[in-house]
């Protein structure tokens, strides 16, 4: 029984499941332990949720948002980032301006702190990401990487095809 609560989601699969089905289930469960340790290990050694790390990581990487960009991007409600933003504001690793062009919107954008905070702790995500796939040969990463790569493509053409 411990044995099938380490595997998650990928336990609920049976000899005679759909090939599909066993490997939806296996993709989540990587995908699921994996995000946890990230999420273990940001709390442990930064004090900052999975939830701010993404927060930082969009500001870094599209420069100044609105925050209602900011909501799209991290598919969380406004409230969660208006509630993220005064957070990381007070911590100082965060300004809000008025736009310029909508008076109605605050544009948000990384401190120098705040950079140099993020930098950090991207550079350890991406170290603990590497060292969770160093078991794996780098062929294997290459042929996953590719082979999900077409399943994107087929989603994104599927949805694109769909009558709704």
């Amino acid at each position: 029984m411990r044995d099938a609560q380490a595997l998650g989601p990928e336990a609920r699969a049976r000899a005679g499941d759909h090939a599909t089905l066993k490997l939806w289930l296996r993709m989540l469960a990587c995908t699921t332990q994996i995000e946890d340790e990230v999420r273990r290990r940001l709390r442990a050694k930064y004090g900052v949720s999975l939830a701010r790390f993404d927060y930082l990581a969009q500001l870094y990487r599209h420069g100044g948002l609105k925050m209602r960009e900011l909501s799209r991007f991290l598919m969380v409600t406004g409230g969660n980032v208006t509630g993220l933003t005064d957070e990381l504001e007070r911590e100082g690793l965060v300004q809000r301006a008025s736009s310029q062009t909508d008076r109605r919107a605050w544009i948000v954008t990384l401190t120098p702190q705040g950079r140099k905070a993020f930098e950090a702790m991207a550079k350890q995500h991406e170290e603990w990401i590497v060292e969770l796939f160093d078991g794996v040969a780098p062929t294997v990463v290459q042929k996953l990487y590719a082979h999900l790569g077409e399943l994107r493509v087929h989603l994104v053409q599927s949805k694109e095809g769909a009558v709704e």
